[in-house]
């Protein structure tokens, strides 16, 4: 089946046509690295995660190249604000580069706990500062700046198709509307490529350039490194929607004003976690990290078990409880893989028609605009099917997992130590039980659970099993 994408250019799923065949060029906005990522972030490289395995699993070469921000991003998309960077640096009483590197370092142990393929590139601003100048350069030769107030400004009124990514209409724009008036911008929807020192006086991290000492504007970057590293024009080019608006849409303005060439064939762009109250965000205190959801007894890849249940293009609200289902189904999985462990030992080596089926349906799903929530439906209904062999089912499961990244090849039991307390209370419970005392052995039970602990009793004895405990969230 042909792979096919919801290109947000277009605002339609389109069949997937590369510019080289066999080759997927990608890029992906990083991180900017002033702090943890939230789950919220995490959510966006899953989703890309997915589809570039999708991609890898069809038969590309993929080349990934994704930044890491680490100067130029300021507190407001606007130009306002100030670099998020040198805020975060002052506030922790670090330096800026102890703060990248220490965020970048967490960056990448959250990405590598929830099984994300590492980018082929990963690319950082400071770095790149002279792509960065020359590309500016190319900009003012061809007449899309002008200076004011010492800062370097890209004017939209040179680039009829700005805001195409958006829908935006230039004319409808109000001035203040979106953006605090800058009123050194002849254009409220004028952008910054360049900042001096008559912004930011004390700004820590400067460069020298034609326009005097300064500092990139966070644009400029991702348009700069994915010329350098993918060419003038590629094939994907991904991000959350809140980029779309405001990041992507000046992207595409300097980047196509610079070479003259349209640089990115398909915009795919991932919706919001939300909760009840809308998106999760760090500016809303809503700062929950994979460590938190460590701290409360989750495995990193029960949440991506979660996001794997809900459509990229989807908001998907989180809570507990539903974090709670998708631990306990990705824990299900894992019990049933070791189950087919014990039975066949190992995968089959040639898969049935009905095997073969079940794959084809399985990749039909991912290449339907990386449909994952009904590729995993699929894998639950062939772990159902009882004309397969365990051989079998163990080796689809193998297959399927190349995508999904849940590390079923690598699972082992889990041996849970029962602490003594813990056990001397089921004890108990056990005899009163026996006595038929059973107000004393629910109480029993209750105490057990808010230590962290369920009980399923059977005909073989009481299972004990180590839970979150949401009493305590």
């Amino acid at each position: 089946m042909q792979l096919s994408l919801y290109n947000t250019l277009n605002r339609k799923v389109e069949p997937f046509i590369p510019i080289e065949e066999g080759k997927a060029l990608m890029y992906c906005c990083g991180p900017t690295v002033y702090n943890y990522a939230h789950i919220g972030n995490l959510r966006t490289y899953l989703f890309e995660d997915i589809l570039r395995r999708t991609l890898e699993y069809n038969g590309y070469d993929v080349r990934h190249v994704m930044n890491i921000t680490d100067v130029g991003h300021l507190s407001d998309d606007g130009d306002e604000g100030e670099d998020k960077m040198v805020k975060s640096a002052r506030e922790k009483g670090k330096t800026i580069t102890e703060i990248a590197d220490m965020y970048t370092q967490a960056f990448f142990q959250d990405t590598d706990a929830l099984n994300i393929l590492r980018p082929t590139i990963s690319c950082k601003a400071t770095d790149h500062v002279t792509d960065m100048i020359a590309l500016i350069e190319r900009l003012e030769a061809k007449g899309h700046t002008y200076t004011a107030g010492g800062n370097v400004y890209f004017s939209i009124d040179t680039f009829p198709r700005y805001g195409e990514l958006a829908r935006l209409k230039v004319e409808d724009l109000q001035a203040g509307a979106r953006i605090v008036v800058d009123p050194n911008k002849r254009n409220p929807m004028d952008f910054v490529l360049w900042f001096t020192q008559s912004k930011f006086a004390n700004q820590a991290m400067v460069w020298p350039s034609p326009w005097g000492v300064g500092y990139p504007g966070w644009h400029i970057e991702c348009s700069a490194m994915s010329i350098k590293y993918l060419g003038e024009t590629f094939d994907l080019h991904c991000g959350g929607i809140d980029h779309i608006p405001v990041h992507h849409t000046n992207e595409i303005a300097q980047s196509e004003a610079a070479t003259g060439k349209r640089w990115v064939n398909y915009w795919i762009h991932g919706e919001f976690l939300i909760n009840e109250t809308g998106k999760l965000s760090k500016s809303k205190g809503e700062f929950l990290t994979l460590s938190y959801l460590k701290e409360r007894g989750y495995h990193p890849l029960d949440y991506r078990y979660f996001c794997l249940g809900g459509h990229y293009r989807s908001q998907l609200v989180f809570s507990w409880q539903a974090l709670d289902s998708a631990k306990s189904a990705r824990e299900r999985l894992v019990k049933q893989v070791l189950a087919l462990k014990g039975e066949a030992g190992s995968p089959s080596l040639t898969l049935s028609e009905g095997g073969r089926s079940y794959i084809e349906t399985f990749i039909g799903h991912l290449n339907n605009d990386l449909n994952a929530p009904r590729a995993l439906a699929t894998i639950w209904t062939l772990l159902k099917d009882e004309e397969l062999a365990s051989d079998e089912k163990l080796a689809l499961l193998y297959e399927a997992d190349k995508i999904l990244g849940l590390g079923l090849k690598d699972v082992k039991e889990e041996i849970v130590v029962i602490p003594e307390e813990v056990q001397a209370l089921v004890d108990q419970r056990l005899e009163a039980k026996a006595a038929k005392e059973w107000a004393k052995a629910d109480e029993l039970r209750v105490i057990v659970e808010e230590m962290g602990y369920s009980l399923k009793d059977t005909s073989e004895g009481t299972i004990v099993t180590k839970i979150c405990n949401q009493n305590s969230r």
